[in-house]
């Protein structure tokens, strides 16, 4: 879809980081082939991913409150079934990467000739910019791999966004910030791989007293070597001996290694922009850390995941009856069986169905258990009020 455009305001180009190729990680501003960006990135992804979008319709009518899950047939195949490529599941794994690498996310809406959403395709740009018709309408211009474009209004693009503040309509992209640290980190690794080839070739130093000639020198290196080192010649002692013009030093292998302090100071500090940490990494975090990890990194972006779709979803008079799109995903997915087991008190207080304990305790749904459940001992006061009388 092209447009004819003539923009009265000004356009913001925005590069997006897409990465392409494989083989040995050297720092070259592609981000997602750093193992530890890709690790950094992948628990917020996988959690984002598993969150369930759902369709509810709430409604007022006489006073009584009624709340109805996937009340269109349509909406809960389009939340379950996107795109002929992926499930939902795939789609929100794959927005949620491209922007933790980009800090912008875009989803194309795809509607009918009636204007119903029936399709759901994220956009893997390598740049966007931003254009305005003669109304102030605007519109998002999209550049391909293969340098072909597109240009869809904004209207019917879902956009997620991330550390927005320069840029009135595009998120900061993370890119520039992370430039000069993952040099840093490039550096030491590639001194890591040079120590490691050094450390079979120097194994012995010669440190004279006096200047000598390279011709010399080379010539000292080589008797030294064919003396002592080779393991065919006459010293089967295993000691050598030096006079006082030269100190023979052991060249060992982590002599080439820099500090290995610093090379972990510098992973910290990318845990810290990817607001994570080691334990969440490598999948060694309690109860609570994953708790305060979920409410802190992955809750906004979900948050902000179930305002956009009910956003573009969903026209103004479809929300104003109560249409919306949530996105259900609990912290207590990763809570320990103590505290999933307490839950059980939820069920007969009307909190809880028993197939959403079920659900927590990794247990399939049972027939008549979506009910929700009522101790004969508790209920609304009035009611109580009603039975002593």
């Amino acid at each position: 879809m092209k447009w004819k455009l003539f923009g009265k305001k000004e356009s913001a180009i925005f590069k997006m980081v897409v990465d392409n190729g494989n083989g040995f990680y050297s720092w070259n501003g592609k981000l997602y082939q750093s193992d530890i960006v890709r690790a950094c990135i992948k628990p917020k992804t996988k959690a984002i991913g598993k969150a369930v979008a759902k369709h509810i319709r709430k409604e007022i009518k006489d006073g009584v409150t009624s709340l109805a899950v996937f009340p269109s047939v349509n909406m809960r195949f389009l939340l379950e079934e996107p795109n002929e490529l992926m499930t939902g599941q795939m789609l929100q794994e794959k927005v949620a990467n491209q922007l933790q690498l980009n800090g912008n996310a875009f989803i194309l809406i795809i509607r009918d000739a009636n204007g119903v959403p029936v399709g759901l395709y994220p956009i893997p740009c390598t740049s966007v910019m931003t254009k305005y018709d003669e109304s102030g309408k605007l519109y998002l211009k999209f550049t391909y791999q293969n340098g072909k474009w597109s240009e869809f209004a904004y209207d019917e693009i879902i956009h997620i966004r991330d550390d927005f503040f320069f840029n009135d309509v595009f998120g900061d992209n993370p890119q520039k910030t992370l430039a000069g640290l993952m040099n840093t980190i490039s550096t030491i690794d590639q001194s890591i791989v040079n120590a490691i080839k050094n450390s079979s070739v120097v194994k012995w130093l010669l440190k004279f007293t006096s200047s000598m000639r390279d011709e010399d020198l080379r010539i000292k290196a080589n008797e030294f070597a064919e003396n002592y080192l080779d393991i065919t010649s006459n010293n089967a002692m295993g000691v050598a001996a030096v006079d006082s013009k030269a100190e023979a030093i052991q060249i060992k292998p982590y002599d080439f290694v820099p500090n290995a302090l610093q090379g972990d100071r510098q992973v910290q500090r990318v845990y810290a922009f990817f607001n994570t940490n080691e334990k969440i990494v490598t999948s060694h975090y309690t109860e609570d850390e994953w708790i305060s990890y979920y409410e802190a990194s992955i809750e906004p972006v979900i948050e902000q995941m179930a305002g956009e779709y009910t956003r573009k979803l969903f026209t103004r008079r479809e929300r104003g009856v109560g249409n919306k799109i949530v996105f259900e995903s609990a912290s207590l997915t990763f809570a320990s069986m103590s505290t999933k087991l307490n839950l059980v008190s939820f069920v007969d207080r009307a909190i809880m169905t028993p197939n959403e304990v079920r659900e927590y305790l990794g247990l399939a749904p049972i027939e008549g258990g979506d009910k929700v459940l009522l101790r004969k001992d508790t209920g609304k006061l009035e009611e109580r009020e009603k039975e002593v009388e």
